[in-house]
């Protein structure tokens, strides 16, 4: 008897285990496949090569956080949008030069904006359409140059943005 109920403890606590995710991802068991469209860049700046980077980031980062099969039209979940935003502006201005002086951006700020549609065919409690996530990385152009750090600044930007859209989406955060 008192084996039966150590195999049972057991089997519950194991079973008890799997609702809960380590990302934080709650997805319905009936939820097998997910596809994404091509995110496309709407922004007249940035570099040409952002909506390949963005496509290859979302669907790496959902294959590795998720048991999901990634299919390439009509999943359980359709994740689109677009990247409608690729912009510098200043943040911190310093001066130099006493009363004559002349104004020089300390640090400026990247920042980009994706717009996405998040479709459940069997929930659609969290859907959401053209929601905006966006995200910014602030940098010293004295001593950071975009064009050599644009890669790494975009990396950085997209994994936020990125984490943003799955905790909108699977994670219903």
């Amino acid at each position: 008897m008192i084996k039966i109920i150590k195999h049972l403890f057991i089997i519950f606590s194991i079973y008890g285990c799997g609702v809960y995710s380590f990302t934080g991802a709650s997805i319905s068991p009936e939820v097998k496949t997910i596809s994404f469209q091509n995110f496309f860049n709407n922004s007249p700046l940035g570099p040409s090569n952002m909506s390949v980077l963005f496509n290859e980031k979302i669907k790496d980062y959902f294959e590795r956080n998720t048991s999901l099969t990634i299919v390439d039209e009509n999943g359980d979940l359709e994740i689109e949008g677009t990247i409608e935003d690729f912009s510098l502006s200043p943040v911190a201005p310093t001066a130099e030069g006493g009363r004559n002086s002349q104004y020089f951006t300390g640090l400026t700020r990247l920042t980009v904006r994706v717009n996405a549609t998040y479709f459940n065919k069997f929930d659609d409690q969290f859907n959401y359409e053209n929601k905006s996530f966006s995200f910014f990385k602030d940098f010293n152009q004295n001593t950071e140059e975009l064009s050599s750090n644009e890669q790494e600044f975009l990396d950085e930007i997209f994994d936020q943005i990125i984490l943003d859209i799955f905790n909108a989406s699977v994670a219903n955060w």
